[in-house]
């Protein structure tokens, strides 16, 4: 079978979305791409960003590929399933000017993992995949019918009809993913990097997949939940491919880079720079030493609230006293070059206090970040809390809800965010 694996050109306008706005590399269709070259299909994979192309050019080189199969991405690359833009413009407009010169229409991603009926009318789309989907992708070029595939979801007579719920794959033993030279060309963005300018191109990658803690406010119900570390040989081997491509710079997409010796000792002993997200909570200092001589440049450690009420609130089990993770923070800035403190606006932290915190912080060279509006995703805690499970609405409501509470939004949304409606005017119907 021949399979176009589609990245959209992404556009934010007016949207909610907090996300790096730069292109990355997919790592969702990378791995779907190996699986299914692996057994034997023929591939190609076409991303909109990275070969900076506009919707109709795209859609063009895709018919001309002559797919039997499309499978497109609802978000900017697993790294962003958590984040997800809300709205399903891009896509939607992707499928409409391909106007079903593509085979089957397969769509992936945070939205139909945990709203498959409205994504499937919303999109147009002939089936989506719930939950991670390499493993569910390479299934479905080798099955008889889409929903002998666990995690599947399609209409059949405008009735929706799964096989199962989200699926995860073993992760663990993904073969190493390689990249088109060109694109790791253009790929001169460095993720979460500000100590220094890029002197080369960089690169996303995983090293683990989900998480073992429950934050009321994480979206990850639905996909990249159980976490999984992935085999340390078949990770250095992509790393070492990337290196070899000319790469100067990782970032870890993993939701929580935990502390592993082999790991660090092994990137230590080659010469790249790196980034990563964890809880500084549960790192000892001589493994914060570790991961500097390593070659981390960058730490995004979430702290959330300022306030123990607070992080028990938002379910962080964490293990330190706010005055000791100011302490951890500071510690790790005398051995990495950028430490950020993400903070997220609750209602028990006081403006005084996180301005106090944030002004010691910075005093010490780390940056706490102005506390970030939380948004309901469908696939967290936090939705579930409010309203229950998601139905075919849910991320109506809770973008509904996201801008009838804050009149401020995050730092990086210099426009006003759009209603859903009119974001997805060009939406089918859900």
């Amino acid at each position: 079978m021949k399979v176009a694996l589609v990245n959209p050109p992404w556009s934010f306008e007016h949207s909610i979305y907090f996300g790096c706005r730069e292109p990355h590399l997919p790592l969702e269709l990378g791995c779907a791409k190996t699986l299914l070259q692996n057994r034997g299909h023929r591939v190609g994979l076409f991303d909109g960003q990275l070969d900076r192309c506009d919707t109709d050019a795209l859609a063009a080189r895709v018919a001309d590929f002559r797919p039997d199969m499309t499978v497109l991405t609802t978000a900017p690359t697993y790294l962003f399933w958590r984040c997800a833009p809300p709205e399903l413009r891009m896509p939607r407009a992707f499928l409409a000017a391909l106007a079903g010169r593509g085979g089957v229409s397969v769509a992936v991603g945070p939205h139909g993992s945990v709203t498959p009926g409205a994504t499937l009318r919303k999109l147009g789309a002939d089936v989506v995949v719930r939950g991670e989907c390499e493993e569910a992708v390479a299934a479905l070029a080798d099955a008889a019918r889409p929903l002998d595939v666990p995690g599947i979801a399609v209409l059949e007579h405008g009735e929706l009809r799964c096989h199962g719920g989200p699926v995860a794959a073993r992760f663990t033993d993904l073969l190493p993913l390689r990249w088109p030279d060109q694109w790791i060309r253009r790929h001169r963005h460095h993720h979460h990097r500000f100590e220094a300018e890029p002197d080369g191109p960089g690169a996303e990658v995983e090293a683990s997949r989900g998480c073992p803690y429950a934050c009321t406010f994480c979206a990850k119900l639905d996909y990249r939940d159980r976490y999984r570390r992935r085999d340390l040989p078949l990770l250095l081997d992509e790393i070492d491919g990337l290196l070899g491509q000319g790469v100067r710079y990782l970032y870890f997409i993993d939701e929580i880079f935990l502390p592993q010796r082999p790991l660090l000792e092994a990137l230590a002993a080659r010469d790249v720079s790196f980034g990563v997200q964890t809880r500084i909570d549960l790192w000892r200092p001589e493994m914060v030493e570790l991961l500097g001589r390593a070659g981390c440049v960058s730490i995004e450690a979430g702290v959330e609230s300022l306030t123990e009420s607070g992080r028990a609130a938002l379910d962080k089990n964490c293990r330190m006293s706010t005055d000791d993770l100011a302490d951890a923070l500071i510690l790790a800035r005398r051995f990495v070059p950028f430490v950020q403190a993400n903070l997220i606006a609750t209602a028990d932290d006081d403006p005084a206090l996180v301005a106090r915190w944030r002004q010691r912080l910075q005093g010490a060279g780390v940056w706490a970040n102005d506390p970030v509006p939380l948004y309901p995703y469908p696939s967290s805690p936090d939705y579930r809390h409010r309203w229950g499970d998601p139905d075919d609405f849910a991320w109506e409501r809770a973008h509904a809800h996201y801008l009838a509470q804050f009149d401020r939004l995050s730092d990086i949304q210099e426009e006003q965010p759009l209603p859903l409606g009119e974001l997805e005017a060009a939406c089918l119907q859900p």
